[in-house]
């Protein structure tokens, strides 16, 4: 049975290079693997294993576009390459947390080519680069820093949401809604990493439409985008679906940005999610020192706590921001300020007493903090809490009363 014509990945070549490293070349003619994962082992005539290596002990890799990759190891003792009779391959990807085979391949070393080319390797573990013709690996997302948009939003926040606050739950593989998806990078990557049945972000603004162009920018093929992934121009405040339609809703930086308050918005979540479905959220904290979304005109911590409202609509009206990655928005300084204005003024407690009273239970829950807070006379008067807390990460059950 020929796997790769399943899977889409397969072993280009195996073999030793002169100074007696393994390397193998691996074909991905598939649009996208993402999290994927390679272990090589050497085995005697007795099946005993007597070296292997594996790609994610030395490296996590996020994710990978079609193209070809080379993979070698450390100089191997030229006893157990004498010894050895098989090699056996073996790839594999994680979706939603579990691990899933791609490929399993076992080569005779009788097979194995002498004079393949060398390529660069690690002292331990299996280095990876990319063989010429595909795009290199530096410039994947998941090898930027956190500073980069596309790498925060389609890397950090899909893991952030499956793994670290949803525990890669089984119900990621069935509906999932996205309030206020955006320009829909980080739905993407849920969409890819978890393969749910249906997965569908709304944004009445339709940044979503420029996905294609996004991926494009970022070294992912169209066909990528899976079938699953659906866009619409919805209103949080009024989802056209009908009650209990998804085991799964998320909110990544939208609940603050809701024109005229984000109640509504809460109670159409739970409408619309099933009974013990799971909601992630992760609100904008207004009186954060990140809360204004006003960094692009101002480094002045707590500039909106400390400035008056003319003076700050003076400072967005007057100023040219220094623009952060947006994925290619250019909002004009009337949109910064009416957006600033439009802010919901979210902090942890009152939002955590609005999810109570609605009837959802905490699962989990990550502040993230600042590290030092410097009290001036304009800010003597707001609590700590509201003032240290620099972002909030939630998840919750829902949980409906029995009919």
């Amino acid at each position: 049975m020929d796997e790769s014509a399943e899977t889409g990945v397969s072993i280009a070549s195996t073999g030793f290079t002169a100074d007696g490293a393994l390397a193998c070349e691996l074909a991905i003619e598939r649009a996208f693997v993402d999290d994927p994962d390679v272990t090589i082992v050497l085995r005697d005539a007795g099946d005993r294993p007597l070296w292997g290596a594996r790609l994610r002990d030395l490296r996590d890799v996020a994710w990978l576009p079609r193209g070809r990759y080379a993979l070698g190891s450390a100089p191997i003792a030229q006893a157990l390459r004498a010894a050895a009779v098989v090699v056996d391959i073996d790839v594999r990807r994680r979706v939603a947390g579990q691990s899933r085979a791609i490929l399993s391949q076992r080569v005779p070393t009788a097979a194995l080519a002498q004079t393949v080319a060398a390529r660069s390797h690690a002292a331990a573990g299996l280095a990876l680069e990319a063989c010429p013709g595909t795009t290199p690996i530096g410039q994947l997302s998941w090898t930027r820093d956190h500073g980069d948009w596309f790498h925060r939003h389609f890397d950090h926040a899909a893991r952030t949401v499956s793994g670290y606050m949803l525990g890669d739950h089984a119900l990621l593989q069935g509906r999932i809604l996205d309030v206020g998806c955006g320009d829909g990078i980080t739905d993407l990557g849920l969409a890819l990493h978890c393969e749910p049945e249906l997965l569908v972000g709304i944004d009445p603004f339709g940044g979503f439409r420029n996905l294609p162009r996004i991926m494009a920018e970022n070294h992912i093929p169209a066909d990528a985008i899976p079938a699953c992934l659906q866009f619409a121009t919805e209103d949080g405040n009024n989802l056209p679906y009908p009650d209990d339609s998804f085991d799964v809703v998320i909110s990544w930086g939208s609940l603050e940005h809701i024109a005229g308050g984000h109640a509504p918005c809460l109670k159409q979540i739970r409408r619309v999610l099933r009974d013990g479905g799971l909601l992630f959220a992760h609100p904008g904290l207004y009186y954060s020192n990140l809360g204004h979304h006003l960094g692009e005109f101002s480094s002045e911590p707590f500039v909106h706590l400390r400035r008056g409202p003319e003076d700050l609509r003076q400072l967005v009206m007057s100023k040219e921001p220094q623009r952060i990655d947006r994925s290619g928005h250019v909002a004009t300084s009337a949109e910064y300020w009416q957006w600033y204005q439009e802010l919901n003024k979210i902090t942890v407690g009152s939002f955590e007493q609005e999810m109570r009273a609605l009837g959802f239970e905490p699962w989990r829950v990550a502040l993230r903090t600042e590290p030092v807070i410097e009290y001036t006379p304009e800010i003597l008067h707001y609590p700590m809490q509201d003032l240290a807390t620099a972002e909030l990460y939630t998840s919750w059950w829902n949980r409906k009363p029995r009919r």
